[in-house]
């Protein structure tokens, strides 16, 4: 679980080298091995042990902070074959599920493990994160993501093949990201609590379509769909505007709840 409970750098921690920049380098620091970077002079790792997150670092031509990461970072820097779910869309998703600590939730479809990261963090410790995909390469990856955020004790990694039956039931929240999740429907609702919350994930308008009219013929409840937008604000004296570009279209989402029957 991700937490702020030391500042001290130890061995094999995650760290966070930003330069000014905005350049930034993800790792795990090892003894005896070096990090190669775009200024300055590589960074022998073993020498950050002892080190406080927050100090400076002098490279030789250019000066980084030392940081703990964040849940962010883990998420936008995660070896990737294949989209992600970006932050902007796992935070709605965890709180619009309401996942907390102890919550026991499914995910049909882990990827590279973006969310998979984002729900590890919201059900530890107490909670269990049961995440499916049918690929054995994706699950390798996740697994390698999840223990470099060291999540990975908060979640069961599983092949499944589409439609095959959950062998968990009573479950707090589903989390779907394939691409025809109204043919997941019936085993959803098999897994599901009564009053369990269910997030659909998918690109296009015909696919949430489909998937709400799926829904609401299998008496799924409170139906709603969202995409979230996010644009920053460049920040100057005297002309501070929105900034050109924008993290704008990822994923539709939406969401509904399973009434008792």
């Amino acid at each position: 679980m991700l937490t702020a409970s030391k500042n001290v750098i130890e061995e094999g921690d995650p760290l966070l080298i930003v330069f000014p920049d905005g350049v930034s380098y993800l790792v795990s620091v090892r003894s005896a091995r070096k990090l190669g970077i775009h200024r300055g002079r590589p960074i022998e790792l073993g020498d950050l042990i002892g080190r406080s997150y927050g100090d400076w670092l002098d490279c030789g031509g250019a000066k980084a902070i030392l940081l703990e990461p964040t849940l962010e970072d883990f998420i936008m820097k995660a070896r990737r074959e294949s989209g992600i779910i970006y932050p902007k869309d796992a935070a709605m998703i965890v709180m619009k599920l309401g996942i907390r600590s102890g919550s026991r939730v499914i995910e049909i479809g882990t990827g590279s493990g973006a969310l998979t990261l984002a729900l590890a963090a919201q059900v530890a410790p107490e909670g269990r994160v049961y995440s499916y995909d049918k690929r054995d390469d994706f699950l390798k990856l996740a697994r390698e993501n999840l223990e470099k955020a060291k999540l990975v004790s908060y979640v069961d990694l599983s092949k499944r093949l589409e439609h095959e039956p959950f062998s968990e039931t009573e479950v707090d929240a589903v989390v779907s990201d394939v691409p025809e999740p109204w043919l997941e429907v019936d085993v959803i609702k098999s897994g599901l609590k009564n009053g369990g919350r269910l997030s659909v994930l998918n690109p296009t308008y015909n696919q949430i379509e489909r998937a709400s009219e799926a829904l609401q013929a299998a008496g799924f409840v409170g139906l709603e769909a969202m995409e979230v937008l996010v644009r920053g604000i460049l920040v100057r004296p005297g002309k501070t505007r929105p900034e050109q570009r924008m993290v704008g279209h990822t994923e539709f989402i939406l969401f509904a709840v399973k009434p008792a029957l």
